[in-house]
């Protein structure tokens, strides 16, 4: 098992940490089933996972923990606000991309049926609104962008938490990397992870990425996001993890 990772303290002045962290794994997950905004619960492992990350942030310094109005976030943020000794405050705009009818359907059954919104979608067109009712990744992303940059301003000098899903955490990389909509994935949107980000004023930068070391005595190793593959060593990451030297 790989050293426990530095505590974070306070950033620097006029600073804000976001601390962004995806739900615990839920059935959907393991059957690659699109959730989106469909409101599941998290699954036993996943309720699991939310004690351990409430756990691992109990020495952290958190001011506020904030999470999507769906369940199985909810659940997940519930523990962290606990140990903490702070209210979970509810944001909607944390909530998973709207994916219309593709919403309930496997990746197989997506493929098979509707093959021409899957294609489009395994594009990213930015655009492309996802049938059904569903969000374009252009809207998704400006709702995401807005809430984070509220939470950076009413919280400057603090700490935020803020439990979300997949979809946001893929968005929240690219704002803090530069990293276009369009570009395909190579970052790991991982369930119960730790991703920060900071906030100094006027733009967004990386700090940590896919930190998942409190969940290496787990049975199982995370799920990622859409693939739902298990990654082999839960503290493997392609990006580099907060070393403690930009605190």
């Amino acid at each position: 098992m790989s050293p426990s990772l530095p505590t974070p303290g306070a950033p620097p002045r006029g600073h804000t940490d976001l601390v962004l962290i995806r739900h615990g794994v839920t059935g959907w997950n393991r059957e690659r089933r699109f959730q989106g905004q469909t409101d599941i619960e998290l699954d036993e492992e996943g309720l699991a996972q939310a004690a351990l990350t409430g756990r691992r942030l109990a020495a952290w310094q958190v001011d506020a923990v904030y999470t999507s109005d769906l369940s199985r976030a909810r659940q997940t943020a519930e523990p962290i606000a606990a140990v903490r000794g702070l209210p979970v405050r509810i944001e909607p705009r944390l909530r998973e991309r709207h994916y219309g009818s593709f919403e309930g359907r496997t990746h197989e059954e997506l493929e098979r049926h509707q093959a021409e919104a899957w294609r489009r979608w395994r594009q990213r067109e930015p655009d492309f609104v996802l049938p059904g009712g569903g969000e374009s990744l252009r809207a998704f992303h400006a709702r995401v962008a807005a809430a984070l940059s509220e939470l950076a301003r009413a919280h400057r000098g603090q700490t935020v938490v803020a439990v979300t899903h997949g979809g946001v955490l893929d968005i929240v990389y690219r704002i803090a990397t530069g990293m276009p909509l369009e570009a395909p994935r190579g970052h790991d949107l991982l369930n119960a992870s730790l991703n920060r980000i900071r906030w100094d004023g006027s733009a967004f930068s990386l700090v940590a990425w896919a930190d998942v070391a409190h969940l290496a005595a787990a049975p199982q190793a995370p799920l990622d996001e859409v693939g739902a593959r298990r990654r082999p060593d839960p503290l493997e990451s392609r990006v580099p993890r907060d070393t403690g030297a930009t605190r």
